[in-house]
């Protein structure tokens, strides 16, 4: 980066996107003495997501934008924040929320590891990875931003090659369920695996073959705290042309998965004019490891 290094930063900002992290299964396998649950989790990404953009500055400093802004705490306990700590030296991050807070899909584990990536073309180096781990168990998956299975309590993270891109409508009722009052009400923490080796999936019709026998352990739990993640599961599958309707991660995010881009545009319309208030939008899934490396402004 000579020439665009100033004592060790990089003197331009940058641009992260911060896609959304979908679970297409999520099987709670065991929970450890510490109280940590073990999840075995098939991981995409979307290419709708926040942004960040990271310019250097004395001091650290965090602004808010976007149409979810307003939900997003600002104070120093906000995990874009506690993630930039890591850094040295300060920087000035703007934030554009696009996601829902709280939602299954990852948003602010995204947002943290956007900035992971992003201050680390800046300053030339890498933080500590545990302490990474320790501010959220979805932050390494998202630091990558690729297809993968997330074993552990997030800490195995193996990629996964030659998963076809899904196109899908994204749901979300707006209904807030914390996570952990979902894991305390999950009836069995000690279920099935997914099998020891994935097997190949050619096409978008057989993955989600696959995926209709896998599942999200969270999902019943969560329907039961509120019922609208059911009846946002069901208009998804009531929609032509879905083939798989499930939550995504802890909720109340659900996706739909479709035959083709036009067919999700199509279904996120008619879902839209039918639930004016839910967070719809149509995406593709699958690995955004290109378009989440930083770009320089």
């Amino acid at each position: 980066m000579s020439g665009l290094e100033v004592s060790g930063l990089l003197e331009t900002g940058l641009r992260v996107l911060a896609p959304a992290k979908i679970n297409l299964t999520l099987h709670v396998t065991g929970q450890r003495a510490d109280g940590y649950h073990l999840l075995d989790s098939l991981v995409v990404f979307a290419d709708v997501g926040d942004v960040v953009h990271l310019r250097p500055a004395a001091e650290w400093s965090l602004q808010l934008d976007g149409p979810e802004a307003a939900s997003v705490p600002a104070g120093d306990d906000n995990l874009v924040l506690r993630v930039a700590r890591l850094f040295a030296p300060g920087a000035a991050l703007t934030l554009t929320k696009e996601l829902p807070v709280a939602s299954g899909i990852g948003g602010g584990s995204a947002d943290a590891a956007a900035v992971w990536r992003g201050l680390g073309v800046m300053t030339g180096r890498d933080a500590d990875a545990d302490a990474l781990l320790a501010l959220g168990a979805d932050i390494p998956v998202c630091v990558a931003s690729g297809a993968a299975r997330m074993q552990g309590i997030g800490d195995v993270v193996k990629p996964v090659d030659g998963l076809p891109d899904l196109h899908v409508v994204l749901a979300n009722p707006r209904v807030a369920v914390p996570t952990p009052q979902i894991f305390k009400a999950l009836a069995h923490k000690d279920n099935a695996p997914m099998c020891s080796v994935l097997p190949s999936f050619g096409t978008a019709a057989a993955l989600c073959d696959w995926l209709a026998g896998q599942r999200n352990d969270l999902q019943a739990a969560a329907e039961s705290i509120a019922p609208q993640i059911a009846l946002t599961c069901q208009a998804l599958a009531a929609s032509q042309g879905c083939m798989l309707a499930r939550m995504s991660g802890s909720g109340a995010t659900c996706f739909g998965v479709f035959e083709s881009a036009e067919a999700a545009t199509e279904s996120a319309q008619n879902l839209v004019r039918a639930q004016p208030g839910w967070w719809v939008h149509a995406a593709r899934l699958g690995s955004m490891q290109d378009a989440a490396r930083p770009q320089t402004l």
